[in-house]
């Protein structure tokens, strides 16, 4: 599998066209029109992946939270941990801390003070969801909102979703690749699915 290389820092903006759902798109989510067999995604939502040697990354003094749901299972919850640890080697940023919207620890609240207290005097908190919906648009800002209250002078963006990415394809290709390699006995289950016995073939 290619390595999944997204980019380092998205900023929001300020403004997003309008839909009659209510449900706002962000202006870097670009439109491209084009044909499609499926009537329920006529025009493909994606970012746009070309000349991304040309956007701002990490810069010093810059720390990023990495933020999941949440859960009542504790194994959920370290597979961020280990997301997080993944991060961190590949792309080399000094202050990367996991957190949970809500249900388990660390909070949004206690990774931001654990950016500042490593020296971040600005936050990127960047979300473990796919879609953009009611967390990414309300709870997940309102939550960072708060965390910030207690550090004045320490500013903060919240990025995209992983949303229609491209390399999402790869990561999910290499999953079907890998499963259906385990069932054939060709490969051991991978680390998601060890010990559970998911994959299988049924009938």
């Amino acid at each position: 599998m290619d390595s999944l290389s997204l980019p380092s820092h998205l900023s929001l903006r300020s403004t997003y066209p309008a839909r009659k759902s209510g449900f706002a798109v962000p202006e870097f989510v670009k439109l491209h029109k084009g044909p499609s067999k499926s009537r329920y995604l006529p025009q493909r939502y994606r970012m746009a992946t070309a000349n991304r040697e040309g956007l701002n990354g990490i810069e010093e003094g810059d720390g990023v939270i990495i933020v999941d749901h949440g859960s009542r299972r504790k194994e959920s919850n370290l597979m961020l941990n280990e997301f997080v640890a993944m991060f961190r080697e590949r792309t080399k940023y000094p202050i990367v801390e996991p957190a949970h919207m809500e249900l388990a620890e660390p909070s949004i609240r206690d990774a931001f003070s654990l950016c500042v207290q490593q020296g971040a005097r600005r936050v990127i908190v960047s979300p473990f969801f796919l879609s953009p919906g009611r967390h990414w648009n309300q709870d997940i800002p309102s939550l960072t909102a708060e965390a910030a209250k207690e550090h004045p002078g320490v500013s903060y963006v919240i990025t995209a979703p992983l949303g229609l990415h491209e390399l999402l394809v790869d990561v999910m290709n290499d999953r079907i690749k890998h499963c259906l390699s385990h069932i054939a006995g060709k490969a051991d289950e991978c680390s998601v699915c060890a010990g559970t016995g998911k994959c299988q073939l049924r009938q």
